[in-house]
């Protein structure tokens, strides 16, 4: 009776372990799945963009054009749209998509309002992932309105969270008018500019910049930067991304489609180099491949 009792609690614990290992393997086997719907062994799954403060919208702007991306913190982007300059065209790019040779369509939608684009079958070499453009939508605000997706083929993007109206409508207002400055156009009265708007926080920073040698000037509010010189008196706006340092402050942004970086550091006697004015803050320039320097004073 005993041996019975032994032989039966043996095989109850063979079972048992049998299940486990099951489990296990079943578990170890189920592939990871890429925002696109694709498996992958080495990208993590996508975090719910509707709740993960990980992501968010932001405005860019260079010489090249205005885009509106809704992306990661280190910058990689989840989707992008972008108007170039001087042209009445919307390109939609989406990182995560396989091109597919057959597909020549991806559509693209938000707040009940959807366009279909012409998609590069051969993918996008510059961006990565698939890109789709068209001429820009007279539905473009309503689009950009609410929860934006893209599907191309079977694979789908979104919804993501609808972009600040602050930044949509300043999107929106640079494709209209086909130009790289993308101003707001009529905000409330006690709206801020989206000059002074990253990330949903407000940036107080007004400086007045200038250098020498060659001579160049800077104007700056916020995260916007009108960089003038003397074959550009009026200047040229640049949008950039404001980051604060123990020392000081530097914008990251992008001019003639060449990196534009103005940094800034506490110096009580800065010199420009052409009067015998002090100012209180140290500059330099990175702009056309080029390092200057200069002096600034808050405005």
């Amino acid at each position: 009776m005993l041996a019975q009792m032994r032989l039966a609690l043996t095989a109850a614990l063979a079972l048992l372990l049998a299940a486990c290992g099951s489990r296990e393997e079943a578990a170890d086997s189920t592939p990871q799945v890429t925002e696109n719907g694709a498996p992958s062994s080495s990208l993590p799954a996508a975090p719910d963009a509707g709740q993960s403060p990980a992501q968010r919208w932001d405005l860019q702007s260079s010489g090249e054009g205005v885009a509106l991306a809704f992306s990661y913190l280190d910058g990689r982007a989840t989707i992008r749209l972008f108007c170039p300059t001087g042209e009445n065209r919307l390109l939609v790019n989406v990182p995560a998509f396989r091109p597919i040779g057959s597909e020549e369509r991806l559509s693209f939608g938000g707040g009940g309002e959807v366009v279909a684009l012409v998609a590069d079958t051969g993918g996008d070499a510059r961006r990565g992932g698939v890109s789709a453009a068209g001429a820009v939508p007279a539905n473009l605000v309503a689009l950009v309105g609410g929860p934006l997706s893209a599907s191309y083929g079977a694979q789908t993007t979104g919804p993501h969270p609808a972009p600040p109206q602050i930044l949509s409508r300043a999107f929106v207002a640079a494709c209209g008018e086909g130009a790289a400055e993308a101003v707001v156009p009529g905000p409330p009265a006690d709206s801020p500019s989206a000059c002074l708007m990253q990330g949903g926080e407000r940036l107080d920073a007004a400086l007045r910049a200038v250098g020498t040698e060659p001579f160049w000037a800077a104007r700056i509010e916020g995260r916007c930067i009108t960089y003038s010189h003397p074959e550009d008196q009026d200047g040229t706006r640049v949008w950039t991304r404001y980051a604060e340092r123990p020392d000081g402050a530097t914008w990251t942004g992008a001019l003639g489609g060449r990196p534009f970086v103005l940094s800034t550091r506490a110096a009580p006697r800065c010199s420009d180099g052409m009067s015998d004015s002090r100012y209180p803050i140290a500059v330099e320039l990175m702009v056309n491949g080029e390092q200057r320097r200069g002096c600034a004073k808050p405005v």
